[in-house]
This record gives C-alpha cells, sequence and structure tokens, in this order.
C-alpha cells in the first residue's frame, strides 16, 4: 500500500484523499487534497504539487487534466500528489497565505509546530522526501511569462545536472539555471538528495490552456523518460539563462513593449516605452545585456520605481 493522508492505493489502484495539516479559524479541521497513483508494478515515486502560490492555479490544471489519463493497470512506481498546497489563499484567490502573510515557497522543509505555511511545508515536504523526483508546478502568477523549467539548487550542488536533466526532459523550452532563495521546495529538494524543478507554466488570471498543454505534455515526458510508463523520450535542446535582470520603470504612466516573450536582445535594445495618458513620451527603458526576453507585467500602468519586465541572461543551448 502507498499513502499520502487519507489517500491509500494497493498495487494497481488509485485514491484520492486529504492531508490534514491544521483547523480554520472557526475550528474546523482542513486538510489539502491529495492523491495517491500506485502502479501495478515496481518502479520510482514522483511528488508532484501545485498551487503553492494561491493564485498560481495552471498547475492544478495540469493535475486535472493529466491523472485521469493514466491508468495504474500500466503504469509503474508511484505518484504522490497534492492538489492544493496553499489552501488558504487559494480560498481567497490571493498569492500568499492570508493567515500568517507568508509565500509558501519560502518556507521549506516547513516545522510541525511553526506557523500556518510552516505546518503545511513540513507536511508536504515528508511527502516529498519519499520521492525519487519532485515537480513543483508555479506559474508567473499574474505575470506574461514564458513556459520555463527553473532549476534552483545552484549550479555546484552534486545534483545539479541531475536537476538540469529533469528540466530538459520536462521539456517547456527555456530553463532558468540560478539559485533560488531559501526556502524553495526546488532548492530544498536536492539537499535531501532528490532532483526537484520549479516549472512556471506561462502566467495567468485563472486558466492559460497553452500553458496547461505545456505542464501535460512536460509531466508525460517526466512518466516515459524515468520508467514509469512505456515509451521513449529524446529531449529536445532548451533555452538557458543563469542570470535574470529586472528592469522597473523611471517615471509613472502606462507601459508599450518594443519586444515580445521570447525574443533576443542586445545591449541598447528597446524593451519598453512609457507614455503619459495621452500619448507623449516619457521615458525609453534599454537593455542592459544581451540575452532573452523572459517576463512582463501585465497591467499597462506603472509608478515610478515599480517592475515591468524581465529578461534572461548568460544564455546558452543545452
Amino acid at each position: 500500500m502507498k499513502t499520502l493522508g487519507t489517500a491509500s492505493a494497493a498495487p494497481g489502484e488509485f485514491d484520492t484523499g486529504r492531508l490534514q495539516v491544521g483547523e480554520t479559524r472557526d475550528g474546523s479541521e482542513f486538510g489539502l487534497p491529495v492523491a495517491v497513483l500506485n502502479g501495478a508494478d515496481d518502479g520510482p515515486t514522483l511528488y508532484v504539487q501545485a498551487v503553492s502560490d494561491g493564485d498560481e492555479l495552471n498547475g492544478l490544471g495540469v493535475l486535472r487534466r493529466a491523472i485521469p489519463q493514466i491508468s495504474p493497470a500500466a503504469f509503474s512506481g508511484t505518484i504522490l500528489a497534492v492538489g492544493i498546497v496553499n489552501y488558504h489563499a487559494f480560498q481567497v484567490a490571493e498569492h500568499r497565505n492570508p493567515i500568517d502573510d507568508t509565500k509558501m515557497n519560502r518556507t521549506y522543509p516547513g516545522s510541525e509546530s511553526g506557523t500556518s505555511s510552516e505546518r503545511i511545508a513540513a507536511a508536504t515536504f515528508e511527502a516529498a522526501s519519499r520521492a525519487d523526483y519532485i515537480l513543483d508546478l508555479h506559474q508567473g502568477s499574474t505575470s506574461r511569462m514564458l513556459n520555463e523549467a527553473r532549476v534552483r539548487c545552484g549550479r555546484r550542488h552534486r545534483l545539479h545536472d541531475d536537476c538540469l536533466e529533469l528540466a530538459k526532459v520536462f521539456g517547456c523550452g527555456h530553463v532558468l539555471d540560478q539559485k533560488g532563495p531559501d526556502g524553495q521546495l526546488a532548492r530544498v529538494g536536492p539537499d535531501e538528495g532528490i532532483p526537484a524543478i520549479d516549472p512556471e507554466l506561462g502566467g495567468a488570471i485563472g486558466w492559460d490552456e497553452e500553458s496547461i498543454r505545456y505542464g501535460v505534455d512536460g509531466l508525460f515526458n517526466v512518466l516515459r523518460y524515468y520508467g514509469f510508463l512505456d515509451g521513449s523520450v529524446d529531449p529536445d535542446p532548451q533555452i538557458r539563462a543563469s542570470g535574470f535582470d529586472r528592469y522597473g520603470s523611471p517615471s509613472g504612466g502606462l507601459v508599450d513593449f518594443q519586444v515580445a516573450l521570447g525574443d533576443p536582445v542586445d545591449p541598447g535594445d528597446v524593451l519598453f516605452e512609457v507614455t503619459d495618458p495621452f500619448g507623449q513620451l516619457k521615458a525609453e527603458v534599454t537593455a542592459d545585456d544581451s540575452g532573452v526576453f523572459w517576463r512582463s507585467r501585465r497591467l499597462p500602468q506603472v509608478a515610478t520605481g515599480e517592475y515591468v519586465c524581465s529578461v534572461g541572461t548568460n544564455v546558452s543551448e543545452y
């Protein structure tokens, strides 16, 4: 039997349940929705989670679409899945956990006696630590973003090559290879000897169907490449950036982008212009380095110093 919370599946079976992690403000118990898919044959274990940030729903879209397509009878190994990690933020469609005003993906490996976010992190990390591979499905919140996979362990980490391989197999086309902040699951997982990535599946308010398709394809690439499912995968070359330049607005106004996501940029190329409400040019911002236009804000209005866009730098192909 393989279990996660109240979900329990014998070989060749699938089950769903709840992972209890605390009580709400009225004293009612709450649990995260979880699933266990236990293959008919022995094999590795994949841990996959979504909605670590409460407004990032594309990963949930991936699980909702992909899991019903997998037959336990034709599967080797186990999938442990948490559909909604940031329970409280999901309920109110916010990015951070409103109970402790914390970004969940800064709290791993968590604490069983800590804050709300730390307790959820501890419960989910216990499941993740039983796996051979970890996928933490994210998206660019409300920003526009390339479909990418992020390798967060750092280039000197002993599992760096394994994480790069996992990102290549997932196959979004773009990889950000940059050490992540403390507390990210994709950084903590490799410290426990488990290759981990956090695919950033575009950016949207609600569902983004194209990004969900990327995620479904990526999940099945991983399942076939690592022997969970029959079939072969020949990973495509990925565009890798190991740096990230962020640009803010030098003045308040309305933004007009002069490049599109995925476009190559060179130093001096105009990234965006800022105008007043009547179309009069107030500012023009150019690229500092060569790279790929990676991420941009969705809303056009900006204040002085407000975030506008990012360029992936130190770009190569692998």
